[in-house]
């Protein structure tokens, strides 16, 4: 049995996933705002939370920004439930944090085992190193995320430096993937930003790119401390064993 927090302004729909929760076993928390919301997930610390994105007053996105931002709830599953659905909203929700998405309405038919994914006992940690992915092109995060989550690899995704800085402060990455080019900022500035970190500069960084294809720049790369300097177009497959033999160098264990 676990413990959920679903934070929906709609009553009827509060109620619905109220009752496919108990029906299956789980505990219910319920608040009908995001800073009700937010207070009750940080005093009883839910496994997981489901979270509607158009809430009165503080948005379900500023919700998961405080949550995420938090020590306390930065690990706890996010599931985004949104009415509004439109063309890249996925991507959109999971570059800020959240972990699944569903649009309204919901499917009681398969509800519940769309939350059971998310509350399977997680592999031993030895075995599950950290991963974190920075991209500000959201079908990048999606990519990367979907080819190394099935294989055993925990992935927090980031679109800006300073959102990946905050992240790896709150659970220090066992790698960091990078884009070298971003909207806001840049991998460069974001790896010297980690290696002045006592508690993260040991953490190997791989770049990814598919514009700064120049010697020099990959030079730049290396000389600062990257431990890889990749390409696109890049298989997931090369990705992937790029990943692992990374992580192996760093003394890291993982699955063969």
């Amino acid at each position: 049995m676990a413990t959920v927090l679903v934070i929906e302004d709609h009553a009827v729909n509060l109620a619905l996933m109220s009752y496919l929760l108990k029906a299956f076993g789980h505990a219910v928390l319920t608040a009908s705002d995001g800073e009700q919301g937010l207070a009750t997930a940080r005093e009883r610390l839910p496994d997981l939370v489901l979270l509607d994105i158009e809430l009165p007053g503080m948005s379900g996105i500023d919700v998961a920004r405080e949550l995420r931002a938090d020590v306390r709830t930065a690990h706890i599953p996010l599931l985004a439930v949104t009415a509004s659905a439109m063309r890249g909203d996925r991507e959109r929700l999971m570059a800020l944090g959240f972990d699944g998405y569903a649009s309204k309405p919901i499917d009681p038919r398969s509800f519940n085992a769309w939350i059971d994914g998310f509350l399977r006992p997680p592999a031993p940690q030895a075995a599950q190193p950290l991963l974190l992915v920075v991209d500000d092109v959201p079908t990048n995060l999606l990519l990367k995320r979907s080819c190394l989550m099935p294989l055993g690899f925990r992935v927090l995704t980031a679109s800006r430096a300073d959102e990946a800085l905050a992240m790896a402060r709150i659970n220090r990455p066992d790698l960091i993937l990078s884009d070298v080019g971003m909207a806001d900022g840049d991998g460069f500035e974001l790896m010297a930003q980690v290696k002045q970190l006592p508690g993260l500069r040991d953490v190997p960084f791989i770049f990814i790119t598919s514009t700064h294809h120049d010697v020099e720049m990959q030079q730049r790369a290396l000389a600062l401390g990257a431990a890889r300097y990749l390409m696109r177009p890049i298989s997931p497959e090369d990705l992937v064993a790029e990943v692992r033999a990374c992580l192996a160098a760093a003394g890291d264990r993982i699955d063969p």
